[in-house]
């Protein structure tokens, strides 16, 4: 995992966030919709601290855990820059995987959108989905991210060049059976996991958890830059809205999950 903290110690999460805004939007939209109206809320591989903000700034106790110090010290800092400092129980770093520090049950829901899609062995997800299981209250809802097979596969066809060793037919095939992605260049998204679609909801539901959706978290604006949003903005308030409400919609469509960048799990613990 020293490759993956090293990559997070220099990549701009937060910046990511903010250029590509349709995945947060998405996934903020039906995160809040299935939220209790208060509680204790975990965002375990939280990074920066982005989910961690909106949700303090909606006036949830939250708990927030990385697994690279550098994006822990810089959540804690964010978070005082906003005024939020007051709203978090926690700021710590800590291994998805082994989550000792936090009690059994003690979450009325828990985010996990980063790191199943880090963890190339089958045992290590695992362990990861029983700690979110063990530390979230039963009936707690839970928002867990993947990042899928055939996107990637699509995405090293359109830029090989940016995905070394998948500049190769041989290297992509290889992939394509494993889902497991390691970048040629140094310094490069690696370290990676790509699940089959259809594997998502039969491997969370064998670890305990009730399935209720699952959304392409770019929904069908993936493409979209700020000129787009611009011209919806400009058609005024009420024909924005009923744009976004419209992705958001379509965010559930299975249709789309295939090219999404990233997918988000929503389910309950039983």
């Amino acid at each position: 995992m020293d490759e993956v903290i090293q990559y997070y110690s220099r990549f701009d999460e937060w910046g990511r966030l903010d250029r590509e805004p349709v995945e947060f939007m998405v996934n903020w939209h039906y995160i809040r919709s299935f939220l209790p109206q208060q509680g204790h809320i975990l965002d375990n591989g939280a990074g920066p601290g982005k989910y961690a903000a909106a949700l303090a700034q909606c006036g949830y106790e939250v708990t927030l855990t990385d697994l690279t110090p550098k994006l822990v010290e810089m959540a804690s800092v964010k978070m005082s820059e906003l005024n939020l400092a007051a709203q978090f129980n926690g700021f710590h770093t800590a291994d998805a995987r082994n989550l000792d520090i936090l009690d059994d049950e003690q979450f009325d829901a828990s985010l996990m959108l980063g790191p199943l899609y880090h963890l190339q062995k089958q045992e290590d997800r695992e362990s990861a989905v029983r700690e979110l299981h063990r530390v979230t209250k039963s009936g707690g809802f839970i928002f867990v991210a993947f990042m899928t097979r055939i996107r990637h596969i699509m995405t090293s066809l359109a830029a090989p060049q940016h995905w070394k060793p998948n500049d190769k037919m041989n290297a992509i095939k290889a992939f394509a059976q494993t889902g497991t992605f390691n970048h040629a260049d140094e310094g490069r998204f690696t370290g990676a996991y790509f699940y089959e679609i259809d594997e998502i909801k039969p491997f969370m539901e064998s670890h305990g958890f009730q399935s209720l959706k699952l959304i392409g978290s770019s929904s069908i604006a993936g493409a979209f830059k700020s000129e787009q949003f611009d011209y919806w903005r400009a058609q005024g308030e009420e024909e924005f809205n009923e744009m976004l409400d419209t992705i958001y919609a379509m965010a559930e469509s299975p249709y789309v999950l295939g090219v999404s960048s990233h997918l988000m799990y929503i389910g309950r613990k039983l």
